[in-house]
Parts: C-alpha cells; structure tokens; sequence
C-alpha cells in the first residue's frame, strides 16, 4: 500500500487499518509510561500548588517550578476506579482502573514521552527524561548543548536565552499494540494535547514559548539517544522568561545549515537501557515508513505557510455578543476533567455561554510556531464547526465559527442529533443529550502538498492542540467534552459542505452538561 492510499484509509477507513484476524494480546501491554535504568535520578518536588491561575513574574524558575510544571502537563494525576456495566446484585461487571492525566489520551495509552534540555542552577545542565511514574528527572546526556539545538532548529531561535527546551516525542509501540496502524493518526493528536496542555500551564508561569514542527529529526533523536525506529521527536519547544528573544529569524543568513548527518558527529552515540513491560514488540512497518518519509534532513526544507487573515462578509452570520473572556483556575478545571460517555444530561446553553467558549478557545490557540513565523495575526490551519441544539438564542443547525467576525455562519439549518448518531460507528454516546456537537477540520490534502508526509502529523498536532483548548474553555464553563474519532467523516463533510472548500472533518467533540458514573477516585498529589 502507498503511503497516500494509507493516510486516506486512516481518515476515512479506520476499520481497515487494523487486519481482523489479529488480536490484542493484553498480556504483552506496555506500561504507559518509560522507565529508564541505571541513570543518575533527580526527584522534583510534590507539593504542587493547588492552583494555577497566572501572573508569577518572569524571574528565572528554580527546579521545584520545573516540577509543578511537569506534573501540571502530564503527570499521574489521579488513581480511578470504576465501573462500565450495571451492578448485577452479586458482583460489579467490568470493573476499570486507570491511572489519568491532565490531558486525554486514546485508550489511555499516552504514546507521548517529554524531554527537557534544562540550564538551571540546581541540575547539571543537560537532557533529562520526565519520569512520568515516579516524577522525577532521569539524566539521558550531560552538557551544554545550545549550539547543537540552535542549529537543530536552523539557527532560527536564540536557545542561549531560553532557560529550557521541551522535546515531545512520540513511542510507537505504546499504542500501537492495541490500535494497530491507527495508531498514526492517534499519536498526531495525542502529542497535540499535550503541547496544547503544556502552553496553557507555561503561561499560569508566565514563560514564553515557541513550537517548532520542522527540526532536524535525526540530529535531535541523537541528541536525547532515541532509537528511530522506536521513538521519535515530534516537536520543540524553547521555554524563557525573555519577552524579547528572538524567535524565527533567518537562520541561513548567518553560516550554511548544516545536514543532520554532520550535526550528529559533534556528538558521541549515546544507548541507554528502559523498560516497558511487553516481553516482545511486533514491527509496524508502515509507521516506520511514514515516519522516515516524515523526517527533515536539512535545514533548507523548513517552510513557512501563514498568512494573515482577511477581512470576510458578515452580512449573513450571527454575530455573537462580546463577552468577557472566562476567568478561570486552570489547576481546578484539570482536577475535574472527565470524559463522558452516556453521562451526557441535556441541559441549558446560553447564546452568552456560546460565546465565551468559543472566544476562549480561539484566543487561547493562538500560539507561536515556526510555520507562521512572524506573523501577527495568523489564519488558523484548523477550523472550527458545530451543531447547536436548544442553544438560546440561536437556532438549531450546523455552523462555521469564524473567529474574525466572532460570528457563527449558518451551513445547514435544522436539527442535526439524528444524523450526527446515524455517523457513529459505535453507541457509546448519546448525542441527543448534547446540545453541541464540534468538528474541528482542516486542509482535504493534509498539508502534503506543502510539508509532504510531514503535513499529515502536524495537522494533526494542530488539531489536538485546538481540541485541549476547547476541552478546557468547556471544564470552565461547566461542561464536559469527549474527543470522538468513531464517527463517519464523509457525513460529515457533507453535512458541512466542506469538500468543496477544500477541507475534511479530522475529529469531533460533543460538548455539554453531564453527571459522572459512579466511582472510586483519588487523588496521586
């Protein structure tokens, strides 16, 4: 199969991604987190604040802020204890334990691992690993290494200001021994949540930060001592409290870029030993293919694709009204996050709860990275679309939200539950009890005719990371969200009218009130 032919199966024909004569084998899982060994181990501090609300001052941040940061972002953050069947009066049916995190994850798999290149006074300068399972840091490789990941990145950013660099890589076989080859279009948007949730509590910091999609793959798996066939890094991200640092400046102005090739022999091969639990790893050729295809070998590939927006017409859209943005403790809305199933509850929602959500989602996606470079007031490479149901104040039917205009332009009139259900490919969610329903789209050809096969990850990056900004706009309106890939995405498109234009629905996300089944939870802080 080409590699094509296999990005449009796993857009609109997930069910052939994975051959029906094969089986999980449960008894060979991975753990959900590494687990590195015989390697120098800095514990991080445990008493994290209760809450994050912003406004910490830009002093240079000490160790114990690194820890509450990373354990905000993608530490083990609760211990549940459920139930998925009714109580049979002798014994509890399907009993599930899960150990959750701040940001959702397919099948609770977290393929995603986080490494820091950190400069801090308390630690060795070097990359270290965040162990997720005993939150501390695992020193991978000690020293200086600014000029290694400036060049890394094409001499575009200042690292020598920057106080840390967050590397976001991507595990394969973590979730790929459940979902098979699905799990590409799983690990795009699972990295997208979570760099997506590590903006929005960098910020309760007051860091700045800035996303690198486009890097030199090979350079920086070397760096951290990544097998590429097992793992690799899917994005960069320099933190400083530096408002002035220089971010996408032209790096090929300076001194020729160098290849990945000849990065790699500034630094000794470094192996080191981890567990992962599964006594045997079944290859993923296809995986291996598209991420070799995916891979940036010189500097000279980086693109830049924004554009700024453009004024449209308004006579026809439902304006929204302008609200304040929504004050809310970030720490408190993580706490209470829950996914929902058939715990939907139909309730009441305001034109002004609408609006708020919808405001803050999209002031708070916003966010620098290397594909926009510097422009002020980028165009979105992911759109936003939603069914409303019962809203107050706005009549039933399938919008376009175009943030511009704050406005909502009406696609399709009417009420879309029965057709929204008829799209699900499983039962697991009651759409009738949700008064919106999102669909976040975009480009048909996945970027690929700018990025190549690097276009597909990052647009699903992208959509992930807009998906964790809605999920946390609706925690602090009082709602909950369940992200959805089970859903048929030719129906939806047509639902939208969004062939035509070019664009393709990528996920979808009910949104609304909902109480919570019944279980054991408690808290790991």
């Amino acid at each position: 199969m080409s590699l094509k032919a296999f990005l449009h199966q796993l857009q609109y024909e997930p069910d052939q991604t994975k051959p029906k004569d094969v089986e999980v084998d449960w008894e060979n899982a991975p753990l959900p987190y590494k687990l590195y060994r015989h390697l120098p181990v800095f514990p991080l501090a445990s008493d994290v604040p209760l809450q994050l609300t912003g406004k910490r001052g830009r002093e240079m941040p000490s160790l114990r802020d690194i820890g509450y940061f990373l354990w905000y972002t993608f530490g083990l953050a609760r211990l549940s204890h459920g139930v998925t069947e009714q109580y049979t009066g002798e014994e509890w049916e399907n009993s599930l334990q899960l150990i959750r995190r701040y940001v959702p994850s397919g099948g609770g798999l977290y393929p995603s691992e986080i490494y820091m290149y950190l400069k801090l006074e308390e630690l060795p300068y070097g990359i270290y690993h965040y162990d997720v399972a005993h939150h501390r840091l695992i020193l991978l490789r000690e020293g200086l290494f600014d000029s290694y990941v400036g060049e890394a990145l094409g001499n575009r950013c200042d690292v020598t200001r920057s106080f840390a660099t967050a590397f976001v890589s991507t595990f394969f076989w973590k979730n790929f021994y459940k979902y098979n080859n699905f799990s590409y279009r799983l690990q795009g948007l699972d990295a997208g949540l979570l760099i997506g949730q590590l903006l929005e509590v960098a910020k309760r910091f007051d860091w700045e930060a800035g996303v690198y999609f486009q890097f030199l793959d090979r350079a920086i798996n070397h760096l951290i001592g990544l097998p590429e066939a097992e793992e690799s890094v899917y994005a960069v991200i320099p933190l400083t409290v530096d408002s002035s640092m220089e971010w996408f400046r032209d790096g090929s102005s300076n001194t020729a870029p160098l290849s990945s090739t000849e990065l790699c022999k500034e630094l000794p091969t470094v192996k080191h030993e981890h567990y992962m639990r599964s006594s045997k790893a079944v290859d993923y050729p296809m995986l291996t293919k598209l991420n070799e295809a995916s891979i940036m070998d010189s500097a000279l590939s980086f693109k830049q694709l924004g554009s700024e927006h453009k004024a449209v017409d308004q006579s026809d859209d439902h304006v929204l009204p302008q609200v304040n943005r929504l004050a809310y403790d970030l720490a408190e809305v993580c706490r209470k996050r829950y996914s929902p199933e058939n715990e939907y509850v139909l309730g009441a929602v305001s034109q002004t709860d609408l609006a708020a959500l919808l405001q803050e989602v999209t002031r708070s996606y916003h966010y620098r990275n290397d594909l926009d470079g510097s422009y002020r007031h980028p165009m979105s490479r992911v759109r936003l679309y939603v069914c409303c149901y019962g809203v107050e104040g706005i009549s039933d039917g399938a919008y376009h939200y175009d943030e511009v205009s704050h406005a909502l332009q009406l696609v399709k009139s009417g009420d879309q539950r029965q057709w929204l259900q008829y799209g699900m490919s499983l039962d697991n969610v009651n759409l009738f009890q949700v008064p919106l329903c999102f669909h976040v789209a975009g480009d048909l050809g996945h970027l690929h005719a700018e990025l190549g096969y690097r276009g597909y990850r990052i647009q699903q990056m992208e959509a992930g990371m807009l998906v964790q900004r809605l999920l946390l706009a609706a925690g602090a309106s009082g709602m909950e969200g369940r992200p959805l890939l089970g859903f048929d995405v030719h129906a939806m498109n047509e639902l939208y009218g969004l062939t035509p234009f070019g664009q393709t629905s990528l996920i979808q996300i009910p949104i609304g009130p909902c109480r919570s089944r019944p279980r054991l939870e408690g808290s790991l802080s």
